[in-house]
């Protein structure tokens, strides 16, 4: 059985994080992690040097681009963020904005 979701770090405002698939489950090459930004909420503006894939699963929010632009995320949609690519996402809604991310084994800390 998975641990509860987790609070993300500070700049990471109304962020929870959890672990679904990862390096307990003997994946050594991809992490599938799931994140519930609260209305309101907001994870920072950063990069990091992997690569990641994300679908958004319930809920309404944004996701902001390297030049600062804020594109509409809904259930459904699908993004991939470059790595070194800064980007940062926002809650819009009135309900928790819910979404998976796929990154590379080496882009989760232990």
């Amino acid at each position: 059985m998975r641990d509860a979701p987790v609070t993300a770090s500070p700049e990471y405002v109304g962020v929870e994080k959890q672990i679904l698939i990862g390096r307990e489950d003997g994946s050594n090459e991809i992490i599938l992690r799931s994140f519930s930004i609260k209305p309101g909420g907001n994870s920072p503006f950063h990069s990091h040097d992997f690569p990641h894939l994300v679908k958004v699963e319930r809920g309404q929010g944004m996701v902001i681009d390297p030049d600062g632009n804020e594109h509409p995320l809904s259930t459904g949609m699908l993004i991939y963020i470059h790595d070194n690519e800064l980007h940062g996402f926002k809650n819009t809604g009135s309900e928790p904005f819910d979404f998976i991310c796929i990154i590379p084994e080496r882009g989760e800390k232990t």
